[in-house]
């Protein structure tokens, strides 16, 4: 086939429709304009560059809709292409994504947007969502912010920090009551609670359950709590890799209970294999680290809200008597 009408092959079937086909269904929650996320059970795929563009961030597999088609019937080029053929005129679901865009002047960088947030104090919106919603203990919100990793985000949601080796802020997760995203123009790395030098790097998939997990375990002086944000980039890969590439260490892959805290538990393995560091499996014993924290704080409750019914009568003997 000569390269123009290759090109107008690509242009003609977005990256999306091949998706669809194949069982793949949008994450709203997890995508924006620029990044659609596709999930097939533990399966992710991205599409980016208004839909000709993909890449796994559970590999290193990218490419463009022929690529796509390779990448997921295991076919050869020229397959590819009468599969992407047959998709022509085939309307995808995210050609009607209808989220509102977010407003940015391009002039205004990640770190300019983040100074101009305010971090979070005691009685504020993000606070009492964090405290409330997500049931984190006051100490692991204050150390947070004393490490300068948590903002005040819109209505109420929290912003927290993605950094590089340097602590510079490339990005950040955004999670609120009824948002969950990440920043706009942002790079995910890492989001990073605790001593850079600790010799215990805690892996979760989310910021809100690298905190929970630190709740569960006191905040350790031996461990740094670490969040990819849900996704697994070519620089997060690197930043995990120089962390576990030290001495000591011992990488533990405390991800989700499902079949994607799997994929990336295998992935922290196999990087603590190649740099020769020890590795342990910590799953959460609810499906992530929030949900497990949140159950435990509801169980104390009603252990509290027994230990009240069951106190009453005795007082009211001891008054009589």
């Amino acid at each position: 086939m000569e390269k123009q009408k290759l090109e107008e092959l690509r242009d003609r079937v977005p990256c999306a429709a091949l998706l669809e086909k194949a069982g793949f269904a949008i994450d709203v929650k997890e995508s924006t304009r620029k990044a659609l996320k596709y999930r097939r059970g533990a399966e992710i795929v991205i599409v980016i560059h208004g839909g000709r563009g993909w890449f796994d961030p559970l590999s290193d597999a990218k490419g463009d809709v022929f690529g796509l088609a390779e990448h997921l019937d295991d076919v050869t080029f020229v397959e590819a292409l009468d599969r992407v053929a047959n998709l022509v005129g085939v309307i995808a679901t995210d050609s009607v994504w209808s989220r509102p865009s977010r407003s940015l002047a391009h002039s205004t960088s990640i770190r300019e947007r983040w100074a101009k947030r305010q971090s979070p104090w005691q009685g504020s919106m993000t606070w009492r969502y964090l405290r409330t919603g997500r049931c984190l203990p006051a100490t692991i919100i204050r150390e947070a912010i004393y490490n300068d990793a948590l903002r005040e985000g819109p209505y109420g949601s929290m912003w927290a920090a993605h950094v590089n080796d340097d602590g510079a802020v490339t990005g950040w997760e955004e999670r609120g009551p009824n948002w969950r995203g990440f920043s706009a123009g942002g790079s995910k790395i890492l989001f990073r609670l605790g001593s850079s030098d600790a010799m215990r790097l805690c892996v979760t998939e989310a910021a809100i359950d690298a905190m929970s997990l630190a709740a569960f375990e006191g905040l350790r002086d031996s461990s740094l709590y670490l969040s990819t944000g849900g996704g697994w980039s070519p620089t997060t890969d690197s930043a995990v890799r120089k962390l576990a590439a030290r001495p000591g260490v011992v990488l533990v892959a405390a991800t989700d209970a499902n079949s994607q805290g799997e994929t990336f538990a295998g992935r922290l393995r196999d990087i603590a294999d190649e740099v020769g560091c020890d590795w342990l499996r910590l799953t959460p014993p609810a499906e992530d680290w929030n949900d497990a924290l949140k159950a435990r704080e509801e169980e104390k409750k009603e252990m509290a809200m027994r230990a009240g019914r069951g106190g009453m009568p005795h007082a009211r003997r001891s008054r009589q008597g």
